[in-house]
């Protein structure tokens, strides 16, 4: 009887994630990459997992977001992992790569790979059998076609998203809770600005330094966004008066250390259920990462705001994952459908690649009759594949690694390193028991 098999589409780092993790558990995989046939507008080397942007993973260190997550990886038996640390250039702290070492020694692995068939072709349609579908952000021409079928609501423009600080980072005593004129409660952290306060943040706001687009980030040339997300600099450019009357309105909000209604006000809006994240409502934004650091901190109460995600402005083609996935990157209606990558709406390099290795391990479950794999919520792994299955997320953008989406711990350890280390710890701890008690081998000591 011929063998059951797993198609992937796409050879990035998500793609090749799951390819050999289906391998591992002796599933055939046919891995469909067009590349070298063709090139997406981002991509320019023939090889697999190609790094378009930075050549940085991010920190090394375990007691930081990204460390955590590479280390969690590499238990779990990550392809990408090793063959960055084969590739590392000097980069102080962070896992920085030689790239194109590092997508020649991802290929040639997966090349060599007696259960994996490398079909050099551009898919047009999602497949009849079980297929894992990693074709990242800039999905185009017929299967993208084909995915809006399947999946509906599914999301392909020029957008801006807004900044996320973690809710211990934000000053208390400079802000205040409330909804406007008291419908619904304490829904919202408010930032009040007095007049002055206000026209310094306004200046500094419409002279900051905006990020350099893509071309692939641009229609026909030029860049497209809609009203409803207009970039929060844009919108301060109209006029003196134009965020204090559209993101930054005072109006049905007073201060309860003023008694009065501030001149303007900057609300921020929960994350998670978790409560341990806030998003600055209607501050979608383009401002490079250290204009925004710089800028936004003038908002009173942000002054020392820790930012887990910065805002973005590029053309993103993701999926609604809380409405679509499950938590094992699944499609709820379709199961023999998974989707894994930057498409499902998990942002960064080695986010994209450990949604990669969650979905190999749970299309090769599920082809057994096993139970979906999905790591504790206290694991960055686990807590990033549940955030893109969260249905409590009603405007679902794209999150990174950061220590804010993990549970707090009760141990009060005012050194943040010493507290994210504990926090490591027992994420660490954590995933070696859920491995072990799933019989996946992990791989603790390299």
């Amino acid at each position: 009887m011929e063998k059951e098999y797993v198609t992937v589409i796409g050879a990035g780092l998500a793609g090749c994630e799951a390819a050999w993790q289906l391998s591992r558990h002796d599933i055939a995989v046919r891995l469909v990459e067009m590349k070298p046939q063709k090139y997406s507008a981002a991509h320019k080397y023939s090889g697999f997992s190609e790094l378009v942007c930075s050549n940085s993973l991010k920190a090394m260190r375990v007691n930081s977001a990204a460390g955590l997550l590479k280390e969690e990886m590499r238990r779990m038996g990550s392809l990408i992992v090793p063959c960055a640390y084969d590739n590392a250039v000097a980069a102080g702290g962070a896992l920085a790569v030689d790239r194109e070492g590092f997508s020649d020694s991802i290929t040639e692995r997966i090349k060599n790979d007696p259960n994996i068939t490398v079909e050099c072709a551009e898919a047009e349609v999602i497949p009849e059998n079980n297929v894992i579908i990693a074709t990242g952000p800039l999905t185009s021409g017929g299967l993208a076609a084909d995915i809006r079928r399947v999946c509906g609501d599914y999301l392909s423009f020029y957008d801006a998203a807004a900044p996320i600080v973690t809710a211990d980072s934000i000053d208390m005593s400079r802000a205040f809770c409330a909804a406007r004129y008291g419908r619904g409660g304490d829904d919202y952290i408010n930032c009040p600005f007095d007049k002055e306060e206000y026209l310094r943040f306004h200046h500094e706001l419409v002279n900051a330094e905006s990020a350099p687009l893509h071309d692939f980030d641009r229609l026909d040339g030029e860049l497209t966004v809609y009203e409803g997300c207009m970039p929060i600099e844009v919108l301060a450019k109209r006029g003196e008066d134009a965020a204090r009357y559209g993101a930054m309105k005072p109006v049905g909000l007073y201060d309860p250390v003023t008694g009065r209604r501030p001149y303007a006000v900057v609300q921020l809006r929960r994350e998670n259920d978790a409560g341990t994240l806030y998003n600055i409502v209607g501050f979608q934004t383009n401002l490079k990462f250290g204009e925004q650091k710089r800028v936004f901190s003038m908002i009173p109460g942000l002054e020392n705001a820790e930012f887990v995600r910065y805002g973005v402005m590029h053309r993103n083609s993701f999926i609604d994952s809380p409405r679509l996935l499950d938590a094992g990157f699944s499609m709820k209606k379709d199961p023999r459908i998974f989707f894994a990558g930057q498409i499902t709406g998990v942002e960064g390099y080695m986010e994209s690649a450990a949604s990669g290795i969650i979905a190999g391990i749970n299309m090769a479950r599920r082809i057994k009759g096993q139970s979906a794999f999905v790591p504790p919520a206290d694991t960055m792994t686990g807590a990033l594949t549940r955030y893109a299955a969260d249905e409590s997320i009603s405007d679902f953008q794209p999150m990174g690694a950061n220590m804010g989406i993990l549970p707090g711990i009760d141990e009060k350890i005012k050194d943040k390193q010493a507290r994210y280390q504990c926090i490591a710890d027992r994420a660490l701890d954590s995933l070696d028991r859920y491995c072990t008690e799933n019989g996946l081998v992990t791989y603790k000591n390299g």
